[in-house]
């Protein structure tokens, strides 16, 4: 097919009404090389599913999610709804899976609903003949990363920490991120310490505890973790704790960040209204797909707030690229995802300035590649 046919078939499809035809899944699972240890949890595996929607115009669109129970279930359910529709057609779809009456307001349903929708943006880009991020307005083509490490495991002691971090500085990032909240805040204080030590005062240094604290403890740790100045301290406490998280911004100068366990546009409207986050941090595969995240973003915009994703590099690449107050990328390096830029086709390395550039291919740029994944398939 030639690239004109191509166009013809796009706009043949647009105009007649494109369908959606099948809908499958696969799932994925991959041992850790070492496992990895945050402030509350222990990771031995990584895992995913690739969500895969075709239509009778010949495009297939991808999304991605967790094989996890629950949220199969929601995602099974939800897919068998779906032949015959208008992948076009998102906010209708949006709302006809979004019922809290039937399916639930947050957790794995809205988990599930993402994976599907973060598909459909997929097929519309690929059907505009446009990368996603252009389809959704278009701000940049390099969003500015930084490596998500530092996490605690066996062996790893302040030495072995600085060596990590300094690799990923060598690699071109010039912000790293390190967890807390495992161990007492003096010796997470050492650590930080150490780690300041040997990226240099430069370097942007971002510290996540992964909800370990209650806030008085947080107001503790962060009082004495401003001297090695953090970019931001994020998910201090447990995501619902919004007065928690008041407190502690009243007490630290250091600017928190959470998000990545907050669901749709209502959620975010609820933690924006604490005045307490200084950075947004929504999952697309979770809080609602990119139906709800541009919506999220948009809102942050108007409160002056930034957005800074969580999780999965691949998913987030275009909507950062969409829109204007995108802080930074969170990339996963190998040390903590052996599989992180073999999981798609079109995925991009980090630049020597810091960076990674957006694919410039029709879509979401989640093409799996079906060739690296094919040995952990599990379902």
């Amino acid at each position: 097919m030639t690239a004109s046919t191509a166009i013809d078939t796009r706009l043949n499809a647009s105009a007649a009404g494109i369908k959606i035809t099948q809908v499958s899944t696969a799932d994925y699972e991959w041992k850790r090389e070492r496992a990895i240890t945050n402030g509350l949890h222990t990771y031995e595996t990584s895992d995913m599913t690739v969500v895969k929607i075709e239509t009778d115009a010949g495009i297939t669109g991808y999304g991605v999610g967790r094989p996890r129970p629950g949220e199969k279930e929601f995602r099974a359910q939800f897919l068998s709804t779906l032949i015959g529709k208008d992948p076009t057609m998102t906010e209708a779809i949006w709302s006809s899976l979004w019922s809290p009456k039937m399916s639930g307001r947050r957790g794995y349903e809205t988990r599930a609903l993402s994976s599907i929708d973060i598909a459909l943006w997929d097929i519309k880009a690929k059907l505009a003949g446009l990368p996603l991020y252009k389809l959704l307005g278009g701000y940049r083509k390099e969003i500015p990363i930084y490596i998500a490490g530092g996490y605690y495991s066996t062996g790893k002691g302040h030495k072995e920490l600085q060596g990590e971090m300094a690799s990923y500085v060598a690699l071109g990032a010039k912000a790293v991120k390190m967890k807390v909240g495992a161990v007492p805040i003096k010796d997470d204080i050492a650590r930080i310490k150490a780690v300041r030590e040997v990226i240099g005062p430069d370097i942007a240094l971002l510290l996540d505890a992964n909800c370990a604290y209650r806030a008085y403890e947080a107001i503790q740790f962060a009082k004495r973790a401003e001297e090695y100045e953090p970019f931001w301290f994020e998910e201090a406490v447990q995501p619902d704790d919004y007065d928690g998280f008041a407190k502690i911004a009243a007490q630290t100068t250091i600017p928190l960040a959470t998000g990545e366990n907050e669901y749709t546009k209502h959620g975010f409207r609820d933690l924006i209204e604490t005045k307490a986050i200084a950075i947004l941090n929504p999952d697309v595969r979770y809080m609602g797909g990119v139906t709800e995240f541009m919506k999220v973003a948009a809102m942050a915009q108007a409160n002056g707030l930034d957005i800074a994703p969580h999780g999965d590099q691949q998913a987030h690449l275009h909507l950062l690229a969409a829109i204007p107050n995108a802080r930074l990328l969170e990339f996963y390096p190998p040390e903590v995802n052996a599989m992180a830029v073999d999981i798609y086709l079109h995925a991009p390395r980090v630049n020597a300035n810091g960076t990674v550039t957006v694919p410039d291919v029709p879509g979401a740029g989640l093409d799996p590649n079906d060739k690296a994944l094919a040995p952990y398939r599990i379902g």
